[in-house]
């Protein structure tokens, strides 16, 4: 076994239990908040709807939400974490380690999108409960759920080296990213809109990942999944170099 390997393992493990170890900060909230959505816009305004694209509402609902679970999570992830160790500079323990930096932007990075996962299965599980949750597509779903949480994840990076406050921290995530979610097709089809703002929310990226996520699950979606995934991807893959150019520049370690 490698010693690059090793590091990167332990780095891992370091972040993985950090947020195993605090369920009810880190998956409570969104099984609560999910169950919420889910008795109210699937149950209760689900039933005066009725079906889209030949699915009930409460199915058609559910691959949004759990884009919005994944990609909170994973991107507060790993945001926290590096701005929480630059606050209390203990994140000197690894930036002064023979680690690679590009081992430790993998591993800040693959727990998190780890995270991402795990809320995206807690959130199909409370899901199962008032619906049958089916998987048209699996190997669809499998791959957008991990690009989608490794683009999130990534960006976390990103936002936890920058971020100077932990305000900051709060207005992406709560001002930036949820928004662009909640128009991102999750509680509606793109094709219940105006041609102009159909064509306005093209320009969204959630949209692609919700459209790729209810591909998986239901078999709908009103973009080609394969130019979505490929898209997803490639913004992955880039994010991920900023990420270890940030981390070999020292950019907001050495403050």
């Amino acid at each position: 076994m490698s010693q690059g390997f090793v590091q990167f393992r332990t780095l891992v493990k370091r972040e993985i239990l950090r947020f195993v170890r605090r369920p009810y900060n880190t998956f409570l909230p969104p099984i609560v908040t999910n169950t919420l959505y889910f008795a109210v816009f699937g149950v209760i305004l689900g039933g005066r709807i009725g079906e889209i694209a030949g699915v009930s509402y409460l199915q058609f609902v559910l691959p949004g939400l759990v884009v919005l679970g994944a990609i909170s999570d994973s991107f507060e992830n790993s945001s926290f974490s590096i701005f929480h160790g630059r606050w209390n500079e203990y994140i000197d323990a690894v930036t002064v380690s023979p680690m690679s930096d590009s081992n430790k932007v993998a591993a800040y990075v693959s727990a998190s999108a780890l995270r991402g996962v795990i809320t995206a299965l807690l959130i199909i599980g409370v899901g199962w409960i008032f619906t049958p949750v089916p998987a048209s597509n699996p190997l669809y779903l499998v791959a957008f759920v991990i690009v989608i949480t490794t683009l999130f994840g990534g960006l976390g990076v990103i936002g936890g080296l920058w971020a100077s406050d932990f305000d900051y921290l709060t207005v992406m995530n709560q001002f930036i990213l949820r928004p662009l979610v909640f128009f991102g097709a999750v509680f509606y089809s793109l094709d219940v809109l105006p041609a102009f703002w159909r064509t306005v929310s093209l320009f969204n990226p959630m949209v692609y990942m919700v459209n790729g996520v209810r591909y998986g699950m239901i078999g709908v979606t009103e973009i080609d999944p394969n130019a979505s995934l490929a898209v997803l991807t490639t913004a992955s893959v880039v994010v991920v170099s900023i990420d270890f150019l940030l981390f070999r520049r020292g950019y907001g370690l050495a403050d």
